[in-house]
């Protein structure tokens, strides 16, 4: 089948990392669906592109009965989805001793549950076809200690042995899984979650000493998507962090 007719979900594709991913395909002549719970930011992604090209669905990834049914639709009225981009996110910054497992369990019902179920029910639809590809945006925080990160951290860390875990074990049905780990990238989350004083401690250790933009992602993730180029990538966890993981711990900032 052409890829131009097969569609690639993005799941919080009306901001940040995601809305800079389904710009990215979309500009490569992909067809997009676009999934977010802001029906207000689905409104203005809708003009991105002509309809035949470009489909929104507003989503809870936390709702499982949600995430059957808009697959299910989505499928219905866009064709086979052949691609996936787990981006819905939610993160807070609190330090480990004030963090309630009220917050915990709505993070990992977000980042790490959401992202089970979405990616559960699109590998279902795509072991029919026998090919497809996965993409679960996960973070260094899931890979180091960052301090303040208790539950995101714990969502993230979640996300990267899921991903491994499904990669074993949907390989024989042609469907590969990977996860990108962004380092500090300039989105409205991490506006939410970086203080300025995290944000000095964040570019002293970052060796490129910058916040990424979104659209630096991009092309690691195409690049992933694409069966052509990277067929025999699988199970793998990149990280696009300017250099974090390999140099060093974000310290203790509150």
């Amino acid at each position: 089948m052409n890829m131009a007719q097969e569609a690639i979900l993005v799941t919080g594709g009306a901001s940040g990392i995601g809305l800079a991913v389904a710009r990215g395909l979309l500009d490569a002549g992909r067809k997009v669906l676009v999934a977010d719970v802001s029906q207000e930011r689905l409104d203005e992604v809708r003009e991105m592109a002509p309809a035949g090209r470009l489909g929104c669905v507003r989503l809870d990834v936390s709702d499982e009965a949600q995430v059957v049914a808009a697959m299910a639709r989505l499928e219905q009225d866009f064709g086979p989805i052949s691609g996936l981009v787990n981006s819905a996110g939610i993160g807070r910054d609190v330090p480990f001793l004030d963090t309630d497992a009220a917050l915990l369990r709505r993070i990992l019902e977000v980042n790490l549950v959401g992202s089970f179920v979405v990616a559960r029910e699109a590998a279902r639809r795509m072991r029919e076809r026998r090919r497809g590809s996965i993409v679960n945006i996960a973070s260094v925080s899931g890979i180091r200690g960052n301090a303040g990160r208790a539950a995101y951290g714990a969502s993230k860390g979640g996300v990267v042995t899921l991903t491994r875990v499904m990669a074993v074990e949907l390989a024989a049905y042609g469907i590969r899984v990977n996860a990108v780990a962004p380092g500090p990238i300039e989105t409205p989350l991490v506006g939410q979650m970086h203080t300025e004083t995290a944000r000095a401690a964040w570019r002293q250790v970052v060796p490129q000493h910058r916040y990424a933009t979104p659209e630096e992602l991009n092309g690691t993730i195409s690049w992933l998507l694409d069966e052509a180029q990277s067929s025999y990538v699988t199970g793998q966890v990149i990280c696009v962090d300017g250099g974090f993981t390999a140099a060093g711990m974000l310290p203790a900032v509150h």
